[in-house]
């Protein structure tokens, strides 16, 4: 991964957003999941934070689980897609990951939940969050990581190789746990810490899950991907290769979710 690398579509990722967002709530469970994990992180940190940005906020559901974790009394909300920030509530704005629109040393908190994935400028995305906390400042954070979705990219690339004889981009290439840590020391964090761990939810069959890979906002936005909308005999057959390999004895598959969790402290 390097400061040049350009491999999301951000536009396509607005427009999936802004798509999304009417029907989230009905779509987000694994948004919450993940959500409260950042809160009970909160828990165990035995101070304060005054001021805290939600980055990638979607409808505003990690203000809605916080409580009163954390000491937050005034929490900013921000989303790439202006859909999504307007059902957030207030003190919410649009706002691009890539490029923050906040002054330096603004907040004492700063957390993102499983919206850094679709950054194509990791580093540089990291040095802004780090330079718009103050001094004690902490950054939490959940993103995507590599194994994400593994079952699902081999039964396309199983099914596109038999189909077209080749394949193409149709899942984002995820951080792995390893690198994700370097760039946090590379922003400059201290007390860098990122885990792992998966997340795995079973599914009636394949079309299920694509089909709320879609609601969620979670569609493909890679800049090589494929023209045009996959073909139906493409998806049938990646399914039919999905239930042969993954499928349980009770006939539901297995959908992988690999959440790298980051954490880490401004001290200069």
């Amino acid at each position: 991964m390097t400061d040049t690398m350009n491999v999301f579509n951000r536009h396509i990722v607005r427009c999936h957003r802004n798509r999304a967002a009417s029907e989230l709530i009905n779509n987000d469970f694994l948004f919450a999941e993940t959500g409260e994990r950042i809160c009970d992180r909160l828990v165990d940190i035995s101070r304060k934070f005054p001021v805290a940005l939600d980055l990638g906020c979607r409808t505003g559901d990690l203000k809605r689980m916080l409580g009163n974790r954390g000491g937050i009394k005034k929490l900013i909300q921000c989303d790439l897609a202006q859909a999504m920030s307007g059902r957030a509530g207030a003190m919410a704005l649009v706002a691009d990951e890539e490029f923050l629109p906040f002054a330096p040393k603004s907040f004492d908190l700063i957390m993102s939940n499983l919206t850094l994935h679709w950054v194509n400028d990791l580093p540089g995305c990291l040095t802004q969050i780090r330079q718009a906390l103050k001094l004690e400042g902490l950054f939490l954070a959940n993103m995507l990581g590599g194994e994400t979705l593994k079952e699902l990219r081999q039964s396309l690339a199983k099914a596109e190789s038999h189909i077209d004889g080749g394949l193409s981009p149709r899942i984002s290439p995820f951080a792995d746990v390893k690198d994700a840590g370097n760039l946090l020391q590379r922003a400059g964090f201290s007390l860098p810490v990122a885990d792992m761990e998966t997340i795995t939810v079973s599914y009636p069959d394949p079309l299920k899950l694509m089909n709320d890979l879609r609601a969620m906002g979670e569609s493909n936005a890679i800049i090589g991907a494929r023209k045009g909308f996959t073909s139906r005999t493409l998806l049938m057959k990646a399914a039919r290769y999905y239930m042969e390999d993954f499928a349980g004895d009770d006939g539901r598959v297995p959908a992988s979710f690999q959440v790298i969790s980051l954490s880490g402290w401004v001290s200069k």
